[in-house]
Order: C-alpha cells, then structure tokens, then sequence
C-alpha cells in the first residue's frame, strides 16, 4: 500500500518506475540530490525573483536604450549633442523660420508697405512664405542651420558637463548653482565665437536677405554667401553681431542646460522618475520654457541686427533704443509663440536624441573594447 502510494506521488512529480523503485527512501522525505523532477527547469525561487524584481523591466516600461555600465566620454558627448541639435533642427526649422519673420517685422515700413505683405501668428506666417515664396521657403537656410549645429551645439551642450566639473571644486558631491551658470555661460560664449559665420548666414537666409533689389538670388548657395559677404562686408561681416549674440546664447545655454541638469537632478534625487524617457521629456520642457522667457528679448535684438543693412545700425544698443522708440517694449516679445514652440519641441527631440545617442555610442565603443 505505501509502495503504491509512493508510485503515485513520486509519478506526480515526474519520476520514472525504475527511479520509484531504486529509490530506497520514503516519498515524504527529502530526494536525493542526484535526482532531480524532469518537469522542473528552473527552481521556484527564481521565477518568484522575476515577479517581483523584473516585471518592471518585462512589461516595457524602460523606454529606449539602457544607461551604459560607463559613464559617457568628452568625445561621445561633443559628437552625440551635434548629431541630435541637427536632427532636432530638422523638425523644427519651419518654426525658427517663421520666428525670424516676425522678429524683423515692421522694421522697416516702407518697404513692408510697397510689398504688402505681413505675418500673423505662427501657421499664417509659415502658410505666407509658401503661399509667396515657395515650398521650399520655410527651410531656406537649412544648410548653414545643420553646419552651425554640429559645431555650436557640440560645444555648449557636448562641453558643458566636462566645464561644469573643472569649476567645481574637489570633494564635491553635486556642482552649485553659480558653477552651473559659469559652466553655461563658458560652452555658451566659446560656441558663439566659432560657429558665429554660420549663425549669419542662417539668419540672411531665413530673413529673405538672400535675394537682390531686382529679386534676383544674391546667393547662389551657402559657400557663395560666405565669400560674398566676406568679399562686400570685410570678415567682420560674418561676425557681425557676435556680442548680442554671445549675450544671448549665454543666457540660453545657462537657461537650458542649468535648467535641464537641475530638473533631472531633483527628479533622479526625489525618486519621482527613473533616468528614462519621461525624466528626458520633463526636464526638456520646462528648460525649453526658461530658455524663451529669458533669451526673447535678447534674441530679437540679435536677429534684427544681424539681418540690418549696413550703417543701418551704429551697435546692438542702438538697434535695442530704436527698434523701442519706434514700436514699444512690446517689440521685445515678437515671435514669442513661434519662439517657445521652437525651442520647446526643440529641447525635447534634442535632448531626448541626445541621451539616446549617448547611451548608443558608448555601448559601440565598449562593444569595440572589448576583448570577445
């Protein structure tokens, strides 16, 4: 009777006959080791271990690539915040566009007048410059957008964490407040000085400066407008307006990447999110949001010096009194709405590519490194 229990039992848990019968303990008594169930791959333990440590990781939740065992070098940041800035600037180029018409509207009224032609809101600016210009007008500029990309933004967002860290002093934990600022204003300031050219052209480009009196193109392309401009306004011409500019791209590279780190920081800290997409997208927004309220008025000022004939301004404060006396403070904030979707959709392609591609690069630089 117990030998036929035994049976019974011992064939629930998947044992042959001839194991039953060599099997000189009682069924209730723990196995031998050299026996082990034929249904049973895995213990137990394990899969209670998956349910509840990796059902985060199983159902999906983890959105792109993993952080990589290393932290990303000098290289892979200066080359993954090129590589994104240009791909965000794809998107988004038809709204920096349109910004920049709006910018320049109503400087100079007689000929806005003669041509007739005025720009409402962000679609009506955009639906305007196709209407009159071409489909291909909302991206005009594109070329020297991409090449001031990949060297303005592998500056002062592929540098700024490596300046960061040589401001702050050793022993530090977390880096403060003003050594964020420096860190910004640094990257920001040393972007400007090299990719300023480029910045010029966008802006003539963008501005429809590219076409003669007679409406002929004055520019056959991007290389011509740098030797035409070199060759007509001396090499100052194509670092014409480099202070505002300086000034400007401080305050937003301060107002961006001060915000970013700051936002991604208390979110990571406070256990509110994980270093994931959702982290990505909060902490773009709200430096996209920062980096408008402040930069407006400067970028406005930048863009239409930059644009001005010459002698049509004596120096960016002046451009600033004038453009104030003729339209109010109110000139200040032109192409706000097109300016915060810009730098709102922005920084969040840019920075969410950005985190991406760093993650990518430096899974293809170990897997290079690596001895198997």
């Amino acid at each position: 009777m117990a030998r036929e229990q035994s049976e019974s039992c011992c064939c629930l848990l998947g044992w042959s006959p001839k194991e039953v019968l060599s099997f000189p303990y009682p069924c209730w008594t723990q196995p031998p080791p050299c026996i082990k169930p034929r249904a049973a791959e895995q213990p137990l333990s394990s899969d209670l271990n998956w349910a509840l440590t990796g059902l985060e990781e199983s159902s999906g939740t983890m959105v792109g690539l993993k952080p990589s065992e290393m932290p990303p070098t000098t290289a892979v940041k200066f080359l993954g915040a090129g590589m994104a800035a240009c791909f965000a600037d794809l998107l988004t180029f038809p709204l920096d566009t349109a910004k920049v018409r709006l910018q320049i509207q109503g400087e100079n009224q007689a000929s806005q007048a003669a041509r007739s032609v005025q720009y409402r809101g962000v679609l009506g600016t955009i639906l305007t410059m196709v209407r009159t210009e071409g489909l291909r007008s909302p991206y005009s500029g594109l070329v020297a957008g991409l090449q001031r990309q990949m060297s303005f933004a592998s500056i002062r967002i592929g540098l700024y964490d490596s300046v960061k860290q040589l401001y702050t002093p050793k022993g530090s934990e977390h880096s403060s407040f003003i050594t964020r600022i420096l860190a910004g204003c640094t990257t920001g300031a040393m972007a400007v000085t090299c990719a300023q050219p480029t910045d010029v052209v966008k802006v003539r480009f963008q501005a429809n400066k590219h076409f003669g009196p007679d409406g002929s193109k004055k520019y056959s392309g991007t290389m011509d407008a740098y030797r035409t401009i070199a060759r007509e306004e001396g090499l100052r011409g194509l670092w014409k307006g480099t202070f505002p500019n300086i000034t400007r791209n401080a305050i937003v590279n301060c107002a961006e990447m001060v915000t970013y780190d700051i936002i991604k920081e208390k979110l990571l800290d406070y256990h509110l999110l994980t270093d994931n997409f959702p982290c990505h997208f909060v902490s773009a927004f709200g430096a996209g949001f920062c980096a408008t309220v402040v930069a407006s008025p400067v970028d406005v000022v930048k863009t239409r010096y930059m644009n001005s004939l010459p002698g049509q301004y004596r120096s960016p404060l002046d451009c600033m009194l004038k453009m104030v006396a003729r339209e109010g403070a109110s000139a200040f904030y032109k192409g706000f709405t097109p300016s915060f979707l810009r730098l709102g959709i922005w920084n969040v392609v840019m920075f969410v590519t950005y985190e991406q591609l760093k993650r990518a690069l430096m899974n293809v630089q170990m897997l290079r490194e690596s001895p198997f």
